[in-house]
């Protein structure tokens, strides 16, 4: 767990607002967000449709800009942090260039950086290996299930090494058994690179089961209703869903949820 006091803040944001306009008036996607994200954490955004999760990964990645409040990455604007490559994005859908090969995909980033070849090559070759795909870079996108273009997603978001992982629902369209099997495999590489990982879900076995911190989001305007940490040892076998931790760790998301009003 990343909560000692000396852990090093990855994400801070404060009194964060953000109000679209649109043609009907204004919208109010986030308001009054306070949140801290620290080196190392895995922390699940969970709430309603429209209750700003997105719409506050998007903020990190300077998609969106806020229109109150801060927010820093790495102790400096999303901008600035965009410009670092500070982040890699994996979204709900793979979005692979499928006539690009899996390699190439992965490689497609590197490219536009100006990495060399031999760099490229290297880097594909250990992120292939990291996400349980080698053996598949010459493959095209529809030669491969739903969930291993999901791992080549990850692999591409990977590649330039990013500290941080932004992840909107990555797992959402696919069914029970591939979500429960690539839940491991991301808890595994979770552990194995360090990264810090900001993950959007509307799942609660799925939140309680990855995350170190669990933010329960309410919709309109999108804010924050609870922030749990949690008390799960970091190595989690799937049958840890069994157990009386996690079912009270699922029942306070549940409570948090109900809070704001999310089953109206």
């Amino acid at each position: 767990m990343s909560n000692e006091s000396d852990s090093q803040v990855v994400v801070e944001a404060k009194s964060l607002d953000l109000t679209f306009q649109t043609n009907d008036g204004p919208v109010q996607a986030l308001k009054d967000v306070n949140l801290t994200i620290n080196k190392g954490d895995f922390v699940s955004f969970i709430g309603p449709s429209g209750c700003g999760k997105t719409t506050f990964l998007r903020v990190l990645a300077a998609l969106e800009h806020p229109t109150g409040g801060t927010v820093t990455v790495n102790g400096m604007s999303p901008d600035e942090a965009r410009r670092k490559r500070a982040y890699g994005y994996v979204f709900q859908a793979a979005g692979l260039y499928p006539w690009r090969t899996i390699a190439k995909n992965i490689r497609l980033p590197l490219e536009i950086m100006g990495f060399s070849k031999a760099e490229q090559e290297k880097r594909v070759k250990d992120v292939l290996q990291l996400v349980d795909l080698e053996g598949f870079g010459d493959k095209h996108p529809w030669q491969l299930s739903g969930g291993m273009q999901q791992r080549a997603s990850i692999a591409r978001a990977l590649a330039f090494d990013a500290d941080i992982l932004l992840m909107d629902e990555p797992f959402g369209a696919l069914d029970e058994i591939v979500r429960d099997h690539l839940n491991e495999q991301l808890l595994e590489l979770w552990a194995r690179t360090g990264k810090t990982i900001a993950f959007v879900t509307h799942s609660i076995p799925e939140a309680v089961y990855l995350s170190t911190k669990i933010v329960v989001m309410s919709p309109r305007p999108g804010r924050i209703t609870d922030v749990i940490e949690s008390p799960l040892p970091k190595e989690r076998p799937l049958d840890i869903r069994d157990s009386r931790e996690f079912l009270e760790v699922a029942h306070r998301v549940r409570e948090g949820l109900r809070a704001g009003h999310a089953y109206d």
